[in-house]
């Protein structure tokens, strides 16, 4: 697989509803998509970049000088046994796993499709449907929070997943289950909680919580130990595992009994499987986290997601929930019971909307390999 060029443009794609976290609100997203061009083959990719450096030092801004001036260059012109092979080369540049990620990724995506393969086998995957939640963001109100937790359990899905913060989490929970008793539920506090806050934390137990999502710093692995202790409900981390040894340390420690794996907060398809592998050998279950992508970035998701140990319900869910009309075609459904159908068909089974992408494209530029 010769890489003979790399297009990396910018699209902006309306979000159908705000979505707020602990630390922004955001009505629509700057996505950044890269397509490998090979040997008559393209392959796609996503970078989950964000359009500030809040939720990760990366964002929009910093992804694409660092992918045209350091880790495009890296690829043009290389030959890759398996897409794999290219991790190697960006281990010069320190960080910026969102931007290595959509790159990697795209390669997965170009040898799957080279091999007349689908990408959840090439990947290893051994599921034919996976199970699926959602994340709701914070609301304007309560009232508006718990029709949208109605509008999501009726349409299937597995698991209800709420943002929290401080003023907007006890009170929250209360009413939830004072309405769902035993619906699947958990929070996700993106950071928004210190350890001086153990008591407060501590009263999240009474709501049988499946987990409670990254309640401390994000780049912390020792104070989650030391909260875990404190706890009934399990600790899922996510933003502080960005490797396989960040995983080890997080489950040899005991900061966490759930882990969240985002293939682009962790730099690609290799080193999420990495994660996977050694959270399988301890007993650790992983799922997949979202990050608003579009449905190049919700296709990849999907086929990591088939991997034997993702058993509880991932972020993956409709492309409708997020998007009036998605770039990928068919668009992610998701079925009465809350599951997505796995395709046979090669690549990541979907087709790439190609006309309504340069429609949605703010910039563009293509690098080819010199001669």
């Amino acid at each position: 697989m010769k890489i003979e060029a790399i297009t990396l443009r910018e699209i902006q794609m309306p979000l159908v509803h705000f979505f707020e976290t602990s630390f922004s609100r955001l009505y629509s997203r700057r996505i950044l998509l890269v397509t490998v061009h090979s040997e008559g083959v393209e392959g796609w990719g996503e970078s989950v970049v964000g359009e500030d450096p809040y939720y990760s030092s990366e964002w929009v801004e910093s992804a694409w000088p660092t992918m045209t001036e350091y880790l495009i260059p890296a690829l043009l012109g290389q030959r890759f046994e398996s897409a794999r092979d290219c991790a190697a080369l960006f281990a010069k540049v320190t960080g910026h796993r969102m931007s290595k990620a959509a790159l990697e990724n795209a390669l997965w995506d170009a040898e799957a499709t080279q091999k007349q393969q689908p990408l959840w086998k090439l990947l290893g995957g051994t599921r034919t449907e996976i199970p699926c939640g959602v994340s709701i963001g914070i609301q304007d109100s309560v009232e508006q929070l718990l029709e949208k937790i109605q509008t999501e359990l009726a349409a299937g899905y597995r698991r209800i997943k709420i943002k929290v913060k401080p003023g907007w989490d006890i009170n929250v929970l209360e009413r939830i289950r004072s309405r769902w008793a035993d619906i699947t539920l958990s929070c996700d506090a993106n950071s928004a909680y210190t350890l001086d806050q153990v008591e407060h934390l501590r009263s999240f137990d009474q709501f049988n919580l499946l987990m409670m999502e990254q309640p401390l710093w994000d780049d912390d692995i020792f104070y989650h130990a030391r909260l875990q202790k404190e706890l009934r409900t399990s600790i899922c981390l996510d933003e502080s595992i960005v490797s396989a040894r960040a995983a080890a340390v997080a489950i040899e420690t005991g900061a966490c009994r759930i882990i969240n794996v985002k293939v682009g907060r962790v730099g690609g398809f290799t080193e999420a499987r990495k994660i996977h592998d050694v959270c399988q050998s301890q007993k650790i279950p992983v799922w997949c986290g979202g990050m608003l992508e579009s449905g190049i970035g919700r296709a990849h998701n999907i086929a990591l997601s088939t991997l034997e140990n993702f058993r509880l319900p991932g972020d993956v869910s409709a492309s409708k929930r997020y998007w009036k009309e998605d770039i990928i075609e068919p668009e992610v459904q998701v079925s009465p019971q809350g599951t997505i159908a796995i395709s046979e068909a090669p690549g990541t089974g979907y087709r790439i909307k190609e006309d309504l992408i340069e429609k949605l494209t703010t910039r563009k530029e293509t690098v080819r390999a010199s001669a």
